[in-house]
């Protein structure tokens, strides 16, 4: 298999996921309510990005620039899938901009409406919640909104040292 035709299943994967994220969610929605499905939802991906997170517990909580490395390291597509750019990196914070998502685009490219492809951000964004505040870290995310030219902007702060 070519690298092309494996970055191709690569892509696929994730608007796959992207989908099946949907599909469940409305699924649960109608089923409940939507603010009962977000919770639901919010709790399950969030559990997966705690075991994520694992492989950077190591670091917490307070090497932010081995942080760095390690999680830029670990992006799809030698980063390129998420396009991340640094925009902040010393002892007190790191902050992590993504101006691309394949999750967030292809909720754009299946037609749903705004609102939806917002609170999927929000939702799928618990992988990152999990991932960081599981390995000690302090975690903030800023989620794409209709109004916004990015996706998701990471903000990560030096967790408590069990202090």
């Amino acid at each position: 298999m070519s690298e092309q035709e494996l970055r191709t299943q690569l892509y696929a994967s994730f608007r796959h996921r992207a989908l099946i994220y949907y599909l469940i969610f409305d699924e649960l929605r109608q089923e409940l309510d939507e603010e009962r499905a977000i919770a639901i939802m919010k709790r399950a991906i969030r559990r997966r990005g705690e075991a994520v997170g694992e492989q950077f517990a190591e670091l917490a909580p307070n090497q932010l620039d081995g942080l760095k490395d390690a999680f830029l390291a670990v992006i799809p597509d030698d980063g390129q899938m998420f396009a991340p750019e640094v925009t902040e990196c010393n002892s007190g914070q790191l902050d992590i901009t993504f101006h691309q998502c394949p999750l967030k685009d292809a909720w754009r490219d299946a037609g749903l409406p705004d609102r939806d492809v917002a609170t999927l951000c929000e939702i799928a964004a618990e992988i990152d919640v999990g991932t960081f505040v599981g390995a000690g870290f302090k975690f903030e995310a800023t989620t794409w909104k209709p109004d916004c030219e990015d996706c998701c902007h990471l903000h990560i702060r030096p967790g408590s040292n069990g202090e």
